[in-house]
């Protein structure tokens, strides 16, 4: 089904009456055309719709009121942590002393950018308990790939060539192995136990001498902190190799596990996901990486310094030899950083402790109210999500997951993450963060339990879901392997009938 509805409206090219629009764009100078290269002329001019300027701003923004988005309504997606970014640091990140610096400005001109990259350094190696850290990544997955990189710095500084091999558990996120093969090693995938932890006995029986790291997700993708993380590290350390740990969900353990006390060499942090900054949408990110006393040597350079004077600078070329280089033009995307740094000062160290402690108890509170109408897999306590099943609900009703989520979208929901992680069937990962009210939090339970109910009264009601979106289901998988971006009129059998 792909019927649209009459929100969408007509496109701008329906729209557009000849001359309309015209007298607003200066008339170019009369040799125009021929200061272009022959070669570069159109045969003929573009065929671009006609429209006044009201006709043009309201189209834009009728669109724009179509979009669903974390300010208009709630967003449960699992893994991801679409949570409220409080406006305050939107506005700290548009100061002109931020935004209108080059990145290539003297230092001696931008000491005020550098010192608050500097300071947001030292907060980000507190919170994760690490040594100190690079803000070079521009994201979450180039963090990945830094923190790699130096593992294999690492591993060659000290003639240990063999290691070859990162070991990955199943339940991690998909960047995971995708990062160890960037970075030229073999992927060796651990199982999950029954509990949803890392298979111990298997993890044990691939560590060897040709491994140079472990990455593990903390808590892991299916909500759950490692429950038996000690004994991995230190089955790791023993052999020799690093313990990499995936940050993206920091957001559960702020103030109550410090990663890099507990033992892990290297880790990223999504600060899209924790410390406030706008997720997806291709836009810029930034993804942090702390390390220990064993990879401080190999930090991305140029690194920010602080004189004895107070002063902060850049590292100079070649000033610290071992370092794997440069990821990145410059430290991220600062926009992003300023963001994250306005977060952490107005939060403090207590604060920040209340928003995992808000984002694991909201958790806890879906998980036990939608226990008795989905399948909940792991029963021990969530952290900041939860993983949940409808297979029992396929089997009854023959509903999947994916008719759940378009008919949540007719109650008002945005749907959590489906069919992830890979390691349960019929998968909902749900995570409402700690932004979310109790009133909304119960509204999105009532919804969920009332499309169980359908389910089994009337299963054609979600086959044929979402409802009333301006845009009804697609098909996905022809959409996917054959995208179609560009209008064109209709013609021939595709013209609607006159009736």
């Amino acid at each position: 089904m792909t019927a649209a509805g009459d929100r969408l409206g007509p496109t701008l090219f329906e729209r557009s009456r000849p001359g309309r629009g015209g007298g607003k764009v200066p008339h170019p100078p009369k040799d125009a055309l021929a200061r272009i290269p022959a070669g570069q002329l159109r045969a003929e001019g573009p065929r671009l719709p006609e429209v006044s300027e009201p006709e043009l701003t309201r189209h834009y923004v009728n669109l724009s009121q179509l979009n669903y988005a974390v300010d208009t309504g709630f967003y449960p997606l699992g893994s991801c942590t679409m949570k409220y970014n409080p406006k305050i640091d939107e506005w700290a990140a548009r100061l002109a002393g931020f935004a209108a610096l080059h990145p290539f400005a003297p230092d001696a001109v931008a000491q005020g950018t550098l010192q608050l990259l500097w300071e947001l350094e030292q907060s980000l190696a507190e919170i994760g308990g690490m040594k100190a850290v690079t803000l070079q990544p521009a994201a979450g997955a180039q963090g990945e790939l830094t923190g790699i990189l130096m593992v294999r710095a690492y591993h060659l500084s000290r003639g240990d060539t063999e290691r070859s091999e990162v070991l990955v558990p199943d339940s991690s996120h998909g960047t995971n192995p995708a990062t160890a093969s960037m970075a030229g090693f073999k992927t060796v995938t651990i199982p999950s136990a029954p509990d949803g932890g890392v298979d111990v006995e298997a993890f044990r029986a691939a560590l060897g001498p040709r491994t140079a790291a472990i990455m593990i997700t903390n808590p892991s993708t299916v909500g759950l902190f490692e429950a038996r993380l000690c004994e991995l590290l230190d089955a790791v350390h023993e052999a020799g190799a690093l313990a990499y740990m995936d940050g993206a969900n920091l957001n559960a353990i702020m103030g109550r596990f410090k990663p890099g006390e507990s033992g892990f060499d290297v880790m990223h942090i999504n600060v899209h996901k924790t410390f406030s900054t706008p997720h997806g949408g291709g836009g810029p990110g930034a993804g942090p990486v702390g390390v220990g006393d064993k990879l401080l040597p190999f930090l991305p350079s140029p690194r920010i310094l602080r004189e004895p004077d107070g002063r902060f600078r850049l590292e100079t070329v070649g000033e610290r030899p071992t370092s794997i280089g440069r990821v990145r033009a410059f430290v991220g995307n600062t926009g992003v950083l300023v963001r994250a740094y306005a977060y952490i000062r107005a939060h403090g160290a207590s604060g920040l402790t209340e928003v995992s402690e808000d984002a694991v108890l909201a958790a806890n509170y879906l998980k036990a109210r939608l226990s008795d109408v989905l399948d909940v897999p792991f029963s021990r306590p969530c952290m900041h999500e939860f993983v949940a099943s409808a297979a029992s609900l396929k089997a009854a009703t023959g509903i999947r997951t994916l008719d759940i989520a378009k008919r949540l979208i007719d109650y008002g929901f945005h749907p959590p993450t489906i069919y992830f992680p890979l390691t349960v069937e019929e998968a909902l990962l749900i995570e409402p963060t700690e932004t979310e009210s109790i009133e909304t939090l119960d509204a999105f339970v009532e919804a969920l339990r009332l499309i169980v109910a359908e389910a089994h009264a009337d299963p054609d009601l979600l086959h044929s879901a979402p409802h009333s979106s301006p845009v009804r289901r697609l098909d996905e998988a022809t959409a996917a392997r054959q995208p179609n971006l560009r209008w064109s009129a209709m013609t021939g059998s595709q013209t609607p009938c006159p009736d």
